[in-house]
């Protein structure tokens, strides 16, 4: 005969160690009011003793959680969503919350029927995300529970949405080139229709203008692709070969720019410098030379909103719209320092 599997610790053998009641010892694990600190301790160390791991559901039956939070996203490609998600279970706690995935393809009614499989699960919270920063519709039907919009905005005011500062981003991009001795600047960025390429263009006229530069051209606004920044940057060269600085709305625009120029007999960053938007670490770094770009902090964001979740579940919501800073990372698209003053000297001399 086999010998029998050992039996999982029960709360029963956790009290039983620390010499506490079973209610007391649920509540000290649970961080229920009821125990106090010195108890929690003994109590805690019982358990880790015996290896207990508490059981979600029964954890959840006293208040009416199910430690778990809906994440849904319009994101397939993941490029957006997955750092969002890594910073929300990161504010969440490991273990402490589980996270649930829903993709909803961008299908009204797929996304319906999330909400109401999230409904019947009931979620303490729901983090809903996706691939653009405009405005969209609140989650149809009630959920039941918080919910808060992170990188897309809800259309209703009085929800909590947590987004990027893109013209913000925009502005630390244009300054970057201004400081570094180019004033001769473009942009090219995507599709008119998408709200961020509007944002970003309208965010480098503005900041160029404050910072004593000027866009020469109006923005050339086409396709978030690498061949689009290759096809623009051919264009624009040609059209104004006094051009220095290229802002460009995305990183995948900004590789491509960047192999055009190459191909053009043009060195980045000597003739030109360029700056990308996303920081898109495989595109980024692989780019020749690797971009400058502006990072949208997007695991921070993700931690933000889950952190604005906890909150609201807990009866402190956070209504209304919230707005995070963006980043830039330096790399070898843009002059360094030295480099930008023996430009100076020697445009001077």
């Amino acid at each position: 005969m086999t010998p029998r599997a050992r039996q999982a610790p029960r709360i029963q053998d956790v009290a039983r160690l620390a010499g506490v009641s079973v209610g007391t010892a649920s509540k000290a694990l649970n961080g229920r009011a009821g125990a106090s600190e010195l108890t929690r301790s003994r109590v805690r160390a019982a358990a880790q003793e015996l290896g207990f791991r508490p059981n979600a559901m029964a954890r959840g039956l006293p208040s009416g959680r199910s430690f778990t939070v809906g994440l849904v996203t319009t994101d397939s490609f993941g490029r957006f969503t997955i750092p969002i998600m890594l910073g929300a279970e990161d504010a969440l706690g490991a273990g402490e919350l589980a996270v649930l995935l829903c993709d909803t393809r961008d299908d009204p009614a797929r996304e319906a029927r999330y909400v109401e499989m999230l409904a019947a699960r009931h979620v303490d919270g729901i983090i809903v995300t996706g691939r653009r920063a405009a405005p969209r519709p609140p989650l149809a039907g009630d959920p039941g529970c918080p919910v808060v919009y992170a990188f897309t905005e809800s259309s209703r005011p009085e929800d909590c949405s947590v987004l990027v500062d893109e013209a913000g981003g925009t502005r630390l991009a244009v300054e970057h080139l201004i400081e570094r001795g180019r004033r001769r600047l473009a942009v090219i960025t995507g599709p008119r229709s998408h709200r961020s390429a509007r944002v970003r263009a309208s965010a480098a006229q503005r900041a160029a203008r404050a910072a004593g530069g000027a866009l020469l051209v109006p923005p050339r606004f086409g396709r978030w692709e690498e061949a689009w920044g290759r096809e623009a940057a051919a264009e624009l060269v040609a059209r104004v070969p006094e051009l220095d600085g290229l802002i460009c709305g995305s990183d995948q625009i900004a590789r491509g720019a960047v192999d055009g120029l190459r191909g053009l007999g043009r060195a980045v960053p000597g003739d030109l410098a360029v700056v990308g938007f996303d920081n898109w670490e495989v595109m980024a770094q692989s780019s020749r030379p690797p971009l400058t770009t502006v990072d949208m902090e997007l695991g921070r964001l993700g931690q933000t909103a889950a952190e604005m979740l906890r909150e609201a579940i807990d009866g402190r919501p956070c209504a209304g719209r919230h707005t995070l800073p963006c980043r830039l990372v330096e790399r070898g698209s843009t002059p360094n320092g030295l480099q930008a003053a023996g430009r100076k000297r020697s445009s001077s001399g």
